[in-house]
């Protein structure tokens, strides 16, 4: 072989892969602009849970807008999100705001038909507000919750100050959050969060481990890690052990 045919195939030897995949991706969608009030609630939310939003991935949703938006307030909303530790993606909107998604250095997300919930980071209410109603809960002692019923995509469920128990699957889009240890009696294929107040010492139990993430006071992973691990779609115990998460058969 000569030294041209081995820059050859140097040559041709691929560099990249280009794969398909699924991400878990969290929505701004605004409704009205007014950045004081964008960035007073705003830093109300990530205050609730800080560790959860760091580098946070997001799309800025402007379908639902009523406000005219321009580069400037555009470019002072994505400050915003920054100063909080937010990551502002893509905007998603009509053609007509492609103009702006380009003068911000960003790409525009058609509107797409799929289900979205609101995402509640725990705040000191007396009881969470999930997007729909949530499946029939029978009270605890020390303020946790058992759910008897599936949940459903679209839906959430918090257990304020306890642990979240959940004798039925759950659905893909389901967000289950827990001050305590969350315990799943069949599938997990939604989002769980425990010890969501810094309880470190909170655990996630499952009998089916197929989440779109997994998190313990801030630290997560997300079903594409998830899927790497030996105990996907297996009976498992997820602590943290230190700045990681630790999954193991059960």
């Amino acid at each position: 072989m000569t030294a041209d045919t081995t820059l050859d195939l140097l040559d041709n030897d691929p560099v990249f892969h280009l794969k398909g995949g699924m991400l878990t991706m969290t929505v701004v969608e605004l409704v009205r602009l007014s950045h004081d009030h964008f960035a007073r609630q705003l830093a109300e939310k990530v205050e609730q849970a800080p560790n959860f939003f760091v580098d946070t991935p997001v799309v800025i949703a402007l379908d639902k807008l009523t406000d005219p938006i321009n580069a400037a307030g555009l470019t002072k909303l994505l400050a915003t999100c920054r100063e909080h530790s937010l990551q502002p993606v893509a905007l998603r909107g009509g053609e007509d705001f492609r103009a702006l998604a380009q003068s911000a250095g960003m790409v525009l997300i058609p509107v797409g038909r799929q289900r979205e919930k609101i995402i509640e980071a725990p705040a000191p209410q007396p009881t969470p507000e999930p997007v729909t109603s949530a499946p029939p809960a029978a009270a605890m002692p020390s303020g946790g919750r058992l759910i008897t019923e599936p949940v459903r995509s679209g839906q959430q469920v918090y257990a304020r100050g306890g642990d979240l128990i959940v004798m039925a699957p759950v659905s893909a889009g389901a967000e289950l959050l827990a001050d305590g240890h969350i315990h799943v009696y069949g599938p997990l294929r939604g989002r769980a969060l425990a010890g969501v107040q810094g309880n470190t010492e909170a655990r996630i139990f499952c009998q089916n481990l197929e989440a779109e993430l997994v998190s313990i006071a801030g630290q997560y992973k997300v079903a594409e890690d998830l899927r790497k691990e030996q105990h996907w779609k297996q009976a498992v115990h997820i602590s943290l052990a230190g700045d990681s998460l630790k999954i193991s058969a059960l």
